[in-house]
């Protein structure tokens, strides 16, 4: 028999996925489980599983949805979960798109508590720096609380009680449930916008972990953080401390003494008064003792009760001082002249006046120097001309000649005749003698007889 349809693994895989994506009930179901074999991813998704003693099914939970998460899923950790059930086509199985999740139980609860303190912590959200001052006369407190509990009435009657002058201005919220925390955010943010309060108390009486949840959400601490307004948190009782009480400005054990905090005490403030009051008269009758005495110390002093002697004994320092006044005056009048002398006759050097005069004296100074040296040159010169002169006359020819010696010359007169090689026998020659000049001519010559030669 041949089959009538015959479906693709692919088709009816998708076949399979349309069943369930029209099943009203898979389409958004809750589950409970255990996470095991969790992952996640780089991309944000995360991968796991949910199990329990029975069954198992795959899981994944998108980043879109899995950064509004209040806690950060762990290996083991116990949880509710929101989501679709639906076929992956290509490995043909069943998985759940997870869009919410939440702990399971207390200890998963007390888990995303310690996450998200801790989270918050890193920011710095906690740091004292970050803390607002608490005024101290604050002239009104809004008050965040829901209206029918106890620990409004707590807070309404201690702040009367205490500090009946201030104002209270109550903004009613839910303090529990699913929608406390957006109504505490938004209470808040109304409160700084009304700029009326000058102090917020935001709490809520004792409660089990489940009931003070709202103030562990990670909004309601951003919230009281960005508030201009300073905050005291009073949730629960003494050992209670929510995410609310690190993130406000002062934390209060209990709506009571958050009341208590916010604002004086009027009967310590007016004993507080009276001892001031009682202080200050002290002081001042103190103050009019020492005055008293003072006067009376004055009175009996021998400036008031002699005066005059008093007197006389200034009279005569005056005296002194000003015989000391007279001659330091004088003193400094005299130093004051010599210094002026001193400047006029160094200003008088450079007078041009003074500077001609000065300078005329040292040209003539410099002329009789210069004719007197001129002279001296000129002497001197003289003597040692008239010494040249003696010993040019003792080396004159003409002295020699005078003493019987002659010169002889060319015929031109321009070549002295030394030896027998510098005439021939018929040259005319010129012979000067002491008293004139003599011409004659060679006829012969004759060579001395140490020379050996011939004439």
């Amino acid at each position: 028999m041949k089959p009538q349809n015959i479906y693709s693994i692919k088709d009816l895989s998708r076949y399979i996925r349309m069943k369930l994506d029209s099943d009203n009930v898979l389409s958004d179901v809750w589950i409970r489980g255990e996470i095991s074999n969790f992952t996640h991813h780089s991309s944000g998704h995360m991968y796991f599983t949910l199990k329990d003693e029975a069954s198992r099914i795959k899981a994944i939970m998108f980043a879109s949805h899995n950064q509004r998460l209040p806690f950060v899923p762990k290996e083991g950790a116990k949880v509710i979960a929101r989501g679709n059930v639906t076929v992956y086509e290509r490995d043909g199985q069943y998985q759940f798109y997870a869009t919410q999740m939440q702990p399971d139980g207390i200890g998963s609860l007390y888990l995303a508590y310690e996450q998200l303190k801790k989270k918050l912590d890193d920011e710095g959200l906690f740091s004292a720096d970050r803390k607002r001052r608490i005024p101290a006369f604050p002239q009104t407190i809004g008050v965040i609380t829901s209206p029918t509990g106890a620990a409004v009435r707590d807070i309404i009657i201690t702040l009367e009680r205490r500090y009946p002058q201030a104002r209270v201005i109550l903004h009613p919220v839910l303090v529990q449930g699913a929608g406390a925390a957006p109504a505490i955010v938004r209470a808040i943010n109304n409160m700084n916008r009304m700029e009326e309060a000058d102090i917020l108390i935001v709490g809520r009486g004792g409660g089990s972990l489940e009931e003070l949840w709202a103030f562990n959400e990670e909004s309601v601490a951003r919230a009281i953080r960005s508030s201009e307004i300073p905050v005291i948190s009073a949730v629960g009782h003494e050992t209670d401390f929510t995410i609310a009480d690190f993130a406000a400005d002062l934390r209060a054990a209990t709506p009571t003494a958050a009341a208590e905090l916010a604002v004086p005490n009027t009967a310590e403030l007016k004993g507080q008064i009276r001892q001031q009051q009682r202080l200050l008269r002290q002081s001042l009758q103190q103050r009019v003792l020492r005055s008293r005495q003072r006067l009376s110390a004055l009175q009996r002093s021998s400036v008031l009760v002699h005066p005059r002697r008093y007197m006389l004994q200034h009279a005569e320092r005056l005296d002194m001082l000003r015989q000391r006044l007279t001659g330091t005056l004088q003193n400094r009048s005299k130093l004051q002249r010599e210094r002026q002398a001193r400047i006029h006759h160094a200003l008088m050097r450079y007078n041009p006046k003074e500077q001609m005069i000065s300078a005329r004296q040292r040209t003539e100074v410099n002329r009789k120097q210069l004719l007197q040296s001129m002279q001296a040159i000129i002497k001197d010169n003289q003597s040692r001309m008239r010494t040249s002169i003696r010993q040019l006359d003792a080396l004159s020819p003409l002295k020699v000649m005078s003493r019987g010696y002659s010169l002889v010359y060319d015929e031109q007169q321009d070549r002295l005749i030394k030896s027998l090689g510098d005439v021939q026998l018929g040259d005319q020659i010129q012979i000067k003698v002491s008293d004139g000049q003599i011409s004659a001519q060679v006829w012969a010559k004759k060579e001395d007889a140490q020379n050996h030669g011939e004439g």
